[in-house]
């Protein structure tokens, strides 16, 4: 399938939001979390790349992502270089982080671009209604790229079983929030309850040192659902 650029915009130094239409269908089908396998011929090779979901499905032919951009890369500044018109190849959307059953309380927790499918299923919980107590933790090194934080703050100014806790490693004079890494924070948020699921998602380091936190504490393997970005 063909994916057409209809229009991006920069979010925080080096990462774009990008918005393609997909002609040759009326509407996607896809579920909150899932990925999108772009490909294109670059530098005389052709590559392929994966890029998470950046927002639910409305039933039409679009769908979002949101990157940063690699100068070394390879695929990333092809992307960046692509304008309003231009076009891709979408081999698939697919993927298995999503929403797991049976539902129970989430902590969800993402770090630097690792909070974009976390944007698409929070999105469609909430879209639908939803009894289950969620909580994000979501941390970068400068607050500047921090993604979506109004958006996010909105959603738990409208929802309380919604809880938003963003943190940074290296705050400003004017940063006000929460600092450090989001370990001590998922710590926090669990207290004493196993009975919750945690989602996580973003670079291995991370995501594995999580998942260890999480064994230690006595959680089974299931409620453990994660995503590795590299």
């Amino acid at each position: 399938m063909t994916a057409k650029l209809i229009r991006f915009v920069d979010l925080a130094p080096t990462i774009r939001h990008f918005v393609f239409s997909v002609p040759e269908v009326e509407a996607l089908s896809f579920e909150p979390g899932h990925f999108a396998s772009l490909t294109a011929p670059v530098n005389g090779k052709e590559i392929t790349r994966a890029y998470s979901l950046a927002a639910a499905p409305r039933g039409d032919n679009q769908f979002e992502i949101c990157l940063n951009r690699v100068d070394d890369g390879v695929f990333s500044p092809y992307l960046f270089s692509l304008q309003p018109g231009d076009t891709i190849t979408l081999k698939g959307i697919l993927g298995t982080f999503q929403w797991r059953e049976p539902a129970m309380d989430a902590i969800l927790v993402a770090t630097g671009t690792g909070v974009v499918p976390f944007r698409a299923m929070l999105q469609d919980l909430f879209a639908r209604g939803t009894d289950r107590k969620v909580a994000l933790i979501y941390g970068t090194r400068h607050a500047e790229s921090l993604l979506w934080l109004e958006e996010f703050r909105a959603l738990e100014a409208a929802h309380s079983n919604f809880h938003f806790v963003p943190t940074v490693t290296r705050p400003g004079a004017d940063w006000a929030g929460a600092t450090g890494r989001v370990q001590p924070l998922l710590l926090d948020a669990m207290g004493s309850r196993v009975d919750v699921q945690v989602y996580v998602c973003g670079l291995k380091e991370m995501v594995d040192s999580v998942r260890a936190l999480c064994k230690e504490r006595g959680m089974e393997r299931r409620q453990m659902i994660y995503e590795k970005y590299d």
